[in-house]
C-alpha cells in the first residue's frame, strides 16, 4: 500500500479482465456467450425489481435495531478487526466473528479507518 504497487496492480488486472471479457477470450454466460443469432446482446426488455419506500425503511430500521442490540459486543469486535488488519494478519476469522454482531457497513468503515478506501484513478 505504501508504494502504490497494489493500486497499480489492481488497475492493470481490471483492465486486462475487461479486455478479455470484451473480446470473448473469457467466456461469461449471459454477458458474451449465447447471444441471439443476429449478434446483438440484449434479448428483450429486462424488468428491474424495485423496492418500495416501505421496504427500504423497514430494512434500515432492521439494521438500526441490530446495531442497537449488539452495540456492546460489536464495538469490541470492530476494535479486534482493526487490530488484526493493522498487524497485517489474515482478517478472515476476525471478519467472521465481527459479522455476528456488526453490520457490513460497520465492518467496512472500521477497515477504511485502517487502510483507507480504494479510489480508482481515472
Amino acid at each position: 500500500m505504501d508504494t502504490m504497487y497494489q493500486r497499480s496492480k489492481i488497475q492493470e488486472e481490471s483492465l486486462y479482465y475487461e479486455s478479455i471479457k470484451h473480446d470473448g477470450t473469457l467466456p461469461i454466460v449471459g454477458v458474451n456467450m449465447f447471444l441471439p443469432p443476429d449478434g446483438h446482446g440484449e434479448v428483450g426488455e429486462i424488468e428491474l425489481m424495485r423496492s418500495t419506500d416501505h421496504e427500504k425503511d423497514q430494512q434500515v430500521a432492521s439494521v438500526e435495531t441490530f446495531r442497537d442490540t449488539h452495540r456492546a459486543e460489536g464495538s469490541s469486535e470492530l476494535l479486534e478487526l482493526q487490530k488484526v488488519a493493522r498487524e497485517r494478519n489474515n482478517t478472515f476469522e476476525a471478519l467472521m466473528d465481527a459479522a455476528k454482531s456488526c453490520s457490513l457497513g460497520s465492518m467496512s468503515h472500521s477497515l477504511y479507518d485502517v487502510g483507507g478506501e480504494y479510489r480508482r484513478n481515472m
